[in-house]
């Protein structure tokens, strides 16, 4: 069986199980050519949300192998809010593996924000009056390169500042900030779900980097979530808990940074709890 994408409304892409292609099902009357799923994804497959993207979004140009320079139709604040805190994952789990010793190991995530995320919101930033910051995460990787502790601390305090002002900057033009910041969460925890699937083959951790950087993914859209978690608390009790819920669901499948050689659950579940924080978007509006 094949999974295809189908577009429910203009918000929700739902996967669907569908006989392939030569069995000669018809295509339900929504869907919408060109955009396939893989064929073993499950459940719900995050789509770009309403308002923000069409449905074309998602079968667009991608900066690297794992698209995280991608989805550029995506609306400029949102694309350019993914991009850092995509950039704030990639730092997160570098640092959990320098505190580790494991230099070497850390430096892929130090290099991945400059070559495949930083170009794609060049733009964007100065379209929001954000100083560009380009220079601070080649200073940051070359500290890491050199294993200089001291000049990384300095280092990474100087790239951090850059990166709450531009945070800063975004969220001041949106109306609805928490619903904002909500969205952008889903947008990077489906970048974590494609980098977690890239990761398992045969039911076994294959892609090192590729594991870290779900892990980091996740962990910062926790870290995003827990800033809004107050004000997503008053508008729907009900609606936090089960956000939070999920979020230590997806949690718990990184035990470490580093990887089992099992994954704790495969991608199905993955996406069941990404689909879980999902369905609580409408409640934010």
């Amino acid at each position: 069986m094949k999974k295809r994408k189908i577009w429910a409304g203009l918000s929700t892409a739902v996967l669907v199980a569908a006989p392939v292609a030569s069995q000669g099902a018809p295509l339900p009357a929504q869907a919408q050519p060109g955009i396939e799923a893989k064929a073993d994804q499950s459940l719900l497959h995050l789509a770009q949300h309403q308002g923000h993207a069409t449905p074309a979004a998602t079968a667009g140009g991608e900066g690297e192998g794992e698209g995280e320079g991608g989805t550029a139709q995506l609306q400029p604040s949102l694309h350019l809010y993914r991009g850092i805190e995509m950039i704030r994952g990639h730092l997160l789990v570098g640092a959990e593996l320098i505190e580790a010793g494991r230099w070497a190991d850390a430096m892929p995530h130090f290099l991945h924000p400059e070559e495949e995320i930083y170009a794609s919101i060049r733009d964007q930033l100065k379209t929001y009056n954000v100083a560009p910051f380009q220079v601070a995460l080649k200073a940051l990787s070359q500290t890491v390169k050199a294993k200089n502790k001291d000049a990384y601390t300095r280092a990474r305090a100087a790239l951090d500042e850059r990166l709450a002002a531009a945070e800063t900057a975004v969220k001041a033009k949106e109306e609805n900030g928490t619903y904002f910041v909500f969205e952008t969460a889903l947008e990077v925890l489906q970048q974590a779900a494609d980098e977690y699937e890239e990761a398992i083959d045969k039911g076994r951790i294959v892609n090192v980097v590729e594991y870290q950087d779900a892990r980091g993914f996740v962990l910062e859209v926790d870290r995003l979530l827990s800033t809004a978690m107050p004000a997503i608390s008053a508008k729907n009790a009900d609606a936090a808990k089960a956000v939070q819920a999920s979020l230590n669901d997806l949690k718990s499948i990184f035990p470490s940074v580093m990887p089992p050689k099992q994954p704790v659950k495969d991608i199905g579940p993955f996406l069941s709890d990404v689909s879980k924080i999902e369905l609580q978007l409408g409640n934010l509006r």
